[in-house]
């Protein structure tokens, strides 16, 4: 790192569980962030000002005027441009030294795996269940660990799914064959700091991952209640007869890969 970098990260550098090497860690990974919405906004803008090396954001959507109360990425200048594209523009004057690699289109299939092996971490910040499954299923046969975040009217949760340790649920664990019905924060609408809070929980997860440092939630469900102002946590179990990384994944890897739609919340 250089002079400038080294005054730029200087409030990171000080904490001695981070360091100088770990903040030539997080320069040197590859986070995959999937969704420009409320939750992928906040979270970008951390990993990119953390001093994360790589960001790949992918959204094929384009900015409406109502995603402005709560996707703090994007002006009311952008609105009708492409995501990835404002997104881009607004990261790199927080942090010119950050890398990006925008995918403005669905990824789906091999493309979506290799995407996930090729990342450090994903931040899966999309707003339905088909993805979240797609990118969880990417997760596990990849190896890469996986940040989870939602958020809907005043609730919201977050947790982290690491498949480097055999004992780990996954997030198909946690839902299985319940989640047939998305609720979305267009049909249901959210609480604007909401998207903050959680998507500023993911960027830090990320980063710890990143890091080796601390206590992630992996194996824990945090859950937030923002009108009564309250956390609570659950633990989470892995299922033996997950279809994806229990009993049944030895026939996980004959499938075809699995196909992701919309990443937005």
């Amino acid at each position: 790192m250089n002079d400038e970098q080294l005054l730029r990260y200087s409030r990171q550098i000080m904490l001695p569980e981070i360091d100088a090497g770990g903040q030539l860690r997080l320069a040197q990974a590859t986070a995959l962030v999937i969704g420009l919405g409320g939750l992928g906004s906040a979270a970008s803008i951390y990993l990119a000002t953390g001093g994360v090396g790589h960001l790949v954001l992918v959204d094929y959507d384009k900015v409406d005027l109502s995603n402005l109360q709560r996707q703090i990425l994007y002006a009311t200048r952008d609105v009708g441009s492409r995501k990835t594209e404002s997104a881009a523009a607004h990261l790199r004057a927080l942090n010119p030294d950050v890398q990006l690699t925008l995918i403005d289109r669905a990824l789906e299939g091999e493309e979506l795996l290799a995407a996930v092996r090729a990342a450090d971490v994903v931040v899966d910040a999309s707003d339905n269940f088909r993805t979240r499954f797609a990118v969880n299923e990417a997760s596990v046969r990849a190896g890469t660990p996986l940040v989870s975040g939602a958020a809907i009217r005043f609730e919201a949760q977050v947790s982290v799914f690491d498949p480097r340790n055999p004992e780990s649920p996954c997030y198909r664990c946690l839902y299985g064959e319940r989640a047939a019905i998305d609720e979305t924060c267009t049909a249901n609408g959210v609480i604007a700091p909401l998207l903050g809070i959680i998507g500023s929980l993911q960027a830090a997860e990320a980063m710890k991952l990143i890091m080796g440092i601390g206590r992630t939630l992996h194996g824990r469900l945090l859950l937030f209640d923002l009108l009564e102002m309250e956390w609570r946590e659950a633990r989470l179990k892995k299922d033996p007869d997950c279809p994806v990384c229990g009993s049944g994944r030895a026939q996980r890897d004959e499938r075809t890969p699995p196909k992701t739609q919309a990443a937005d919340a």
